[in-house]
């Protein structure tokens, strides 16, 4: 089909952009290790003394990997400005390329910078302990894929409506706390009080949390896996349909 040739284009491209910038993928795998060395320690007195490194880990990581997801893909957003000032939006206007084979070769790109490093994560993690289920974490990367393309697909969006960094960093930053914490990804959702619990129902990143626990767990018949999967892939249709018009308005 044409818009698998052209999203190839798109996404080889992007590829090839990432590949010269990798002090940004190195700066992105930091973050989740630097959680996981220094903070996950802490979690131990806090939830029951008795925990090893290991309990900690299944606990902690694959709320790690979730936040990994989401700075994987909100990153595009300041890319599409960059792509804006520096005119190659304008140039991509005068191409018969489908726009939504544009969309999506940043979002697949924005996929592949989340499974490198998520997986980095998951073998340094493995090493302190934390236990590999192989279909699980299968099942887990994949939906953690979706989620960054949601967000991709959102972040970039924002980039073309907004056409400035700072709008767009305004939004993204206002929003990532309340959507990470609210999702359990520190810390389990179920450590505070009744009403951030209801609170919490509303986020969908709360059920890609608990899924992604229940996975990394090797539960893949579970309700809170189906759920967590409906969820996300609901989501990230809308936000894909959403994005799509957005870039056919702005590269017309």
């Amino acid at each position: 089909m044409q818009v698998v040739r052209e999203t190839n284009i798109f996404f080889v491209r992007k590829l090839k952009e990432s590949a010269r910038q990798i002090a940004w993928v190195i700066s992105g795998l930091m973050t989740p290790l630097l959680y996981i060395l220094l903070f996950s320690p802490l979690l131990k007195n806090i939830t029951h003394p008795a925990m090893n490194t290991a309990q900690v880990l299944e606990m902690f990581v694959p709320g790690i990997l979730v936040l990994l997801a989401f700075s994987s893909g909100t990153g595009t957003g300041w890319t599409m400005v960059f792509d804006l000032k520096s005119g190659i939006i304008e140039r991509l206007r005068v191409t018969p390329a489908s726009r939504f084979a544009m969309l999506m070769g940043g979002v697949l790109k924005d996929v592949v910078a989340f499974l490198i490093p998520a997986t980095i994560v998951l073998v340094i993690s493995s090493l302190f302990g934390y236990e590999v289920h192989l279909v699980g974490i299968l099942l887990q990367l994949l939906l953690l894929s979706i989620i960054t393309m949601m967000f991709s697909a959102w972040s970039g969006s924002l980039g073309l409506i907004f056409q400035d960094v700072g709008g767009v960093a305004a939004v993204i930053t206002s929003l990532q706390l309340p959507l990470t914490l609210l999702a359990g990804i520190l810390l389990p959702i179920s450590f505070g009080p009744k009403w951030l619990q209801v609170l919490a129902h509303i986020n969908p990143l709360y059920y890609g949390v608990e899924a992604s626990k229940k996975l990394a767990e090797g539960s893949i018949v579970n309700q809170s896996v189906f759920v967590g999967f409906i969820v996300i892939v609901v989501i990230t249709i809308i936000t894909l349909i959403w994005s799509t018009r957005v870039y056919n308005k702005a590269i017309a």
